[in-house]
Formats: structure tokens, C-alpha cells, sequence
């Protein structure tokens, strides 16, 4: 009953190329998909329910699956933990839900707002989430998250303090300076017509470096943050902000509110000051162009699941000619 991936072409974002996928670890839990029945198994046996939401020729599905639980200590930390489920976004298997109502794999996914891939729900015992990991994070960060959710500590720490307090990957230990970015403090909460954008940072982090550096210069990105009022924010700041609804708040409070996962991570907001997406994962410089249109130009008002705009993004681009490079 375990989905299974192959090779094939990538088929949510048609990129044209051949993609070669990884397939689950043999140790994930092959399930009949009643969730009751999983999260109580997991229960009885000192463990918890772990689901991991991928489609097929997902980049970073792949790059979870090789690099963190192809990881020994990452495979047997989880092992410890956790039972793992994997389920297709796009999936018709029939799945019993935590109320007990038979639907199905993407319907499930729906109702629990999966907007990326991967996403992990690391459940506790009576099937709330512990920690939910929306988008690819690396190995280092990866061990946090199991040390966390696996040590029950969610009723005792903010997984944003606890993060913080962990020892991060190399990085430059400073916060980037952009010419686009709202003045120090910033406030969130004035109106020029233009949707507001938190991108949450800190000072060590390595794929905070990777996006100043290589995200946001490309000329798509670029232009596209201009059709915000972006403000960056220190996870780990005391720094007083005016948040998109008018408070004033320490930026540490506000990633504390924000239940902030992983920098960076990018939290939109329309003009009435309302969260309207966000992303909190690893991404390459296609996906970030597409996170930012898809908010930029209101598609998600009329699209709301974001797997499906940048499959209709992809294909007009395709249309006219051009490679996408999903991982470059």
C-alpha cells in the first residue's frame, strides 16, 4: 500500500527534462491509511506518526528522500521516533481521516492545506501536529526538527527558540543589506496598494546567504519584489516592528506568533494586512519567482492550490520556447 516512486517525466512541472526519482526507504510503514488506526499503532509502540506529503517529480522530494533520509543518523533517529506514511498529493488512494470519514489521498491533502511538496506532519499522540515542515529543509536543520517533535517538546518550547538555540550549519553570521527592503524598523502596516511581504532571517543561515546571493539577483525575482512592500525580519531580534495589522511587536515575538520554521521563510499579506501564503522550505530561484507572482498577480484568489499555478505557469512558459530550470 506504499506509494512508489519511478523514473519518469516531471509531471507537475513539465520542465521537459527527464527527472529520476528516489523511492522511499524500505523502513517507511506500509499502511491501510486509517489514520486513528496509525497514530494509535505509533502510540502503542513509544512512537509517533510522521506523514510525508510528495508528487511525482518533485525535486525536492528527491533531495529529501537521498540526502536527509538516505542520511544513517537522519534514516535512524526518524526510525526511532516515528512511523512514516507517504502520501501523493495528487493521490486516489482512499484515506480514513482523524474524524473517521473515508476520502482520499489529495482530498486529504487538501483538507489539510498542503501547498508543497515535501511537507511532513509530525503528529503527537492523539493526532495533532507537533511540527509541521512545509517544504524542503536540510539535513542539519532535519535533525532539529526530529529532536524536537521526537522528544515531545512541543508543550515546552517554541520551535523557533529551540532552533535558535541549535547549532546551525556554517554560514556568514550577518544579515544582508537590499536596496528593496522597508528602512529599519520597518512598518508593515502602511498601505501604497502594493501586498506586504515578511521574509524571516537570521543572522546564521546558510540558505539565507544562498538567497541574497543567488535568489534574489536574478532579474525575474527582482522584479517581482518590487511589487512588494518587503521587510526583512530577525528571528532572533528584539527589534520592535508594526506588523501588516498595525502592532507593534519584537520581531522575535512576531516569529514566535508566526510559528516560523525555518529561515528564510517568506509570509505574504494582502492590503487589509491578512496572511494570505506562505513559504517555508528550501527553494531554487524558479520556485521563489513563482511563490512571488502567484501572490503579486492575485492568482490566489482564483488558484487557490499553488501545485496548480505553477503547472499552468510552467506550460505557458514551455509554450514560448523556454527551459525551465527548476534546480539551477
Amino acid at each position: 500500500m506504499r506509494a512508489i516512486f519511478t523514473p519518469l517525466l516531471l509531471s507537475i512541472f513539465l520542465a521537459g527534462i527527464p527527472a529520476t526519482a528516489a523511492e522511499p526507504p524500505a523502513w517507511f510503514k506500509e499502511s491501510f491509511l486509517d489514520m486513528r488506526e496509525d497514530v494509535a499503532e505509533a502510540a502503542k509502540s513509544g512512537r509517533r506518526l510522521m506523514l510525508y506529503f510528495h508528487q511525482d517529480g518533485c525535486p525536492y522530494c528527491d533531495k529529501l528522500l537521498r540526502e536527509n533520509f538516505g542520511d544513517r543518523a537522519i534514516a535512524d533517529k526518524t526510525r526511532r521516533h516515528f512511523d512514516v506514511i507517504a502520501l501523493n498529493l495528487w493521490g486516489d488512494r482512499e484515506v480514513t481521516d482523524f474524524a473517521g470519514k473515508p476520502t482520499t489521498e489529495k482530498e486529504f491533502a487538501r483538507a489539510l492545506r498542503v501547498q508543497f511538496t515535501p511537507t511532513l506532519l509530525m503528529l503527537d499522540e492523539k493526532g495533532g501536529t507537533a511540527l509541521r515542515l512545509n517544504g524542503y529543509v536540510p539535513p542539519h536543520q532535519f535533525h532539529v526538527a526530529l529532536d524536537y517533535a521526537g522528544g515531545k517538546l512541543e508543550k515546552k518550547q517554541v520551535y523557533t527558540d529551540y532552533l535558535l538555540a541549535r547549532e546551525p550549519a556554517p554560514a556568514s553570521g550577518k544579515l544582508h543589506d537590499a536596496p528593496w527592503l522597508i528602512p529599519a524598523p520597518p512598518d508593515l502596516s502602511k498601505r501604497d496598494g502594493r501586498p506586504a511581504l515578511a521574509i524571516f532571517e537570521q543572522k546564521v543561515c546558510a540558505g539565507c546567504d544562498e538567497m541574497h546571493a543567488e535568489g534574489f539577483p536574478r532579474p525575474e525575482v527582482a522584479a517581482l519584489l518590487k511589487r512588494f512592500r518587503a521587510a526583512r525580519v530577525d528571528i532572533a531580534a528584539n527589534e520592535v516592528l508594526k506588523t501588516p495589522n498595525g502592532k507593534s511587536l519584537a520581531m522575535r515575538e512576531w516569529a514566535r506568533q508566526l510559528k516560523i520554521a525555518y529561515t528564510p521563510s517568506f509570509v505574504f499579506f494582502d492590503a487589509s494586512g491578512r496572511e494570505v501564503f506562505r513559504v517555508e522550505g528550501y527553494l531554487r530561484p524558479f520556485h521563489l519567482a513563482s511563490s512571488l507572482d502567484y501572490v503579486a498577480s492575485g492568482a490566489y484568489r482564483k488558484q487557490p492550490e499553488f501545485q496548480r499555478f505553477i503547472e499552468a505557469r510552467a506550460a505557458a512558459r514551455r509554450a514560448q520556447g523556454e527551459k525551465i530550470e527548476l534546480m539551477k
